[in-house]
């Protein structure tokens, strides 16, 4: 649960606040960037995954559907399986934050409040599947069901800590992810009060330019009298 934690829900907004197509980008050649990388970024599928309502329903998927299906069991069985696990929640995760903090262009842009809202509301499902498992009162996955362990918890204590580690540690890294968009539309509207205040500055300085060569205009025209 730990692992899954960090890499849906620290690693991925980690790295979208990296900029990582940015630095692609600039890293690739331009026979790459013009053959490979943009014609993926413009593609109708990218397009398409990344529009913010898709990006939350995936990533939600996700959550729900590796803790209740055969999959979950398949990657404690199969190492290939488990590294195809930790990909989907990296993946999801990427998709799922890069509208709401990514630091790359997106297709699709929100602004500060619906970013807020959009992570905000991803919070109750992680909540609800996290108290599911917490409350479960049989053993979830066989894998673990037909582990002999003589140390530490039972299957159903380690299951039900796994599910209240999910519950805490996913409500406090949710509620520190939308502090901090909300820290960036401060930002953001210190730097749009700062940039309205320089227009207005040079149309001040426009009009008082414009008042003096009417003042010198008349106080010729005054002369010439």
């Amino acid at each position: 649960m730990v692992q899954h934690l960090l890499l849906a829900m620290v690693a991925a907004p980690l790295i979208a606040l990296g900029a990582p197509i940015t630095t692609l980008l600039r890293a690739a050649t331009p026979d790459v960037r013009r053959r490979l990388i943009l014609p993926i970024l413009h593609s109708r599928l990218l397009r398409v995954l990344s529009f913010p309502v898709i990006a939350w329903l995936v990533f939600a998927g996700v959550m729900w559907g590796s803790h209740f299906s055969p999959l979950f069991d398949a990657a404690l069985e199969n190492p290939a399986i488990h590294d195809f696990e930790h990909a989907l929640y990296l993946g999801a995760g990427l998709l799922f934050w890069w509208p709401a903090i990514g630091l790359d262009p997106s297709p699709w842009r929100m602004s500060h409040p619906v970013r807020t809202m959009y992570v905000f509301l991803q919070m109750p499902q992680n909540t609800f599947l996290a108290v599911t498992i917490l409350n479960s009162t049989v053993v979830l996955y066989a894998h673990y069901a037909t582990t002999i362990r003589t140390w530490g918890p039972s299957v159903l204590e380690d299951q039900q800590i796994a599910g209240g580690v999910m519950w805490l540690t996913g409500d406090i890294l949710f509620l520190a992810e939308m502090a901090a968009i909300l820290a960036g539309w401060m930002l953001h509207e210190k730097a749009r009060e700062a940039v309205a205040d320089r227009r207005v500055d040079r149309e001040r300085d426009a009009i008082r330019v414009r008042e003096a060569r009417l003042a010198e205009r008349l106080a010729s025209e005054r002369e010439g009298r």
